[in-house]
């Protein structure tokens, strides 16, 4: 059994975390590719034919929550020192460890403005807030894409759509950025849109585009490289822009296509599905009717309409809900609209447990989670009163074993024995879990006790 309060208390008080953890693991035998010197810990039951998968060790419950998950399944994982102190001390090399790992990976996101030890005796907000941004620039992330019941959005990232100055706009012939007051990356962009078109003409979902053409100069790059894309492919297209992006921006947008790989469209040609083009402000609206609809959709965006989409997304069920309740008792029924929200077929919780996964232009993708009351839910745990009086529940953990089970599938599709394990983990999870929540501890050793660990 680990001593998560000794865990706890060490990081809470600012104390040796580093070499309480180091001494729970092995050193890994892998490295990323230019960094000789990066800290990789190796833990868990390498045995049977399973890929592992790479934690960052983060911060409050992302950190507590992952050892514990990773203790009681024993699958076999590599880890990164990557909390808030250590990334801060390290100047942010972590992340570029963490990042560069020839692995399918798992990335916790706390509160991002952490306050750190400035080695002076004083305190600083740490360096890179959350991490995320240099994160993804150091791992080459393009997009994330997050599904949620109905809906998945393919989020290009960093394309921030802005400016309105003619005059510093342009795209670079170098790198492909598309600079006015902002930079957006067309060579991620291009990425993303073939992610979509991927993901539209794999599930046969309808595909719509959350661009602003007419407003944002750089989405009119973004429509051109989409236009250019879906030329020689089978995909009908409905509603469209008023112009075509790609004959309007043809030299810009070919600045981008000359530094695509030469085969970067291959197999496009047999690709097919629905696409419809929509002003980006549109698609808030008609991911509400989709939602209500149950209609599948996958929305491609930038990163600035993107993270709006998805903060609905995990918000608007709460209060469609509400409103169904509303409605129930205004004619007099007798029901609960939690329950018929279910039998109705709808899926979305409260969006805690939207998840999340960045793809990079090499290598495996990376799932990502946010967590954002970790540290008062540790606060709680560390003060003894995790329900404070019985206003709250206790942490419930069940984000890390879906986020788990999420990662060691994608990097071990065909392993039909691990997925039967995993579903059963989760089962049994969900057992202990189901009824009145445990304490974080007691739920700790209560999983330890039901679930046999892989490999034993």
């Amino acid at each position: 059994m680990l001593d998560l309060m000794k865990i706890a208390r060490t990081e809470a008080d600012g104390g040796d975390l580093f070499g309480l953890l180091q001494a729970l693991f092995e050193p890994a035998d892998i490295r990323p590719d230019g960094y000789a010197d990066a800290v990789v810990w190796k833990g868990g039951n390498f045995v049977g034919d399973v890929s592992p998968v790479a934690h960052s060790l983060t911060d409050a419950y992302a950190l507590l929550g992952t050892l514990a998950a990773v203790d009681v399944l024993g699958l076999p994982y590599y880890a990164v020192p990557m909390w808030a102190q250590y990334r801060h001390d390290e100047k942010l090399e972590p992340l570029a460890w963490f990042g560069n790992l020839p692995c399918a990976s798992i990335k916790w996101s706390t509160a991002g403005d952490a306050y750190v030890n400035n080695g002076k005796g004083g305190k600083v907000v740490v360096m890179g807030k959350s991490g995320n941004a240099p994160l993804r620039t150091q791992a080459g992330v393009y997009c994330n894409v997050r599904p949620y019941g109905c809906i998945t959005v393919v989020r290009c990232m960093p394309c921030l759509p802005y400016s309105q100055d003619k005059a510093k706009f342009d795209v670079s012939a170098e790198t492909g950025i598309i600079h006015s007051e902002m930079n957006t990356p067309g060579v991620q962009m291009a990425y993303a849109c073939r992610r979509f078109l991927q993901m539209v003409h794999e599930t046969g979902r309808i595909g719509r585009v959350a661009f602003k053409p007419t407003q944002a100069q750089e989405d009119g790059i973004n429509a051109g490289i989409l236009s250019w894309m879906l030329q020689g492919t089978k995909f009908e297209v409905g509603r469209k822009y008023a112009v075509d992006g790609y004959a309007e921006h043809r030299e810009r947008v070919d600045r981008i296509i000359a530094l695509l790989p030469s085969d970067f469209k291959a197999g496009m040609e047999s690709w097919g599905g629905r696409v419809e083009q929509h002003i980006a402000d549109t698609n808030y609206g008609l991911l509400l009717w989709d939602l209500i609809d149950n209609q599948d959709a996958i929305i491609l965006a930038t990163d600035l309409d993107g993270d709006r989409l998805t903060d609905l997304l995990a918000d608007v069920s709460e209060p469609l809900r509400h409103f169904g309740q509303l409605v129930i008792d205004k004619v007099g029924a007798k029901a609960d609209m939690k329950s018929l929200w279910g039998e109705m077929g709808y899926t979305t919780g409260n969006g805690r447990d939207m998840t999340s996964v960045m793809y990079r232009m090499e290598g495996p993708p990376i799932h990502e989670q946010t967590l954002g009351s970790a540290d008062a839910m540790l606060l709680r745990l560390l003060d003894g009163d995790e329900s404070m009086g019985g206003k709250k529940k206790p942490y419930d953990p069940r984000i890390h074993f879906v986020l788990i089970r999420d990662a060691y599938l994608d990097a071990n599709p065909d392993n039909t024995t691990l997925a039967a394990w995993l579903d059963d983990a989760l089962g049994k999870f969900d057992e202990i879990y189901g009824g009145e929540r445990p304490g974080f501890l007691q739920g700790y050793e209560k999983l330890k006790a039901a679930i046999r660990p892989w490999g034993t």
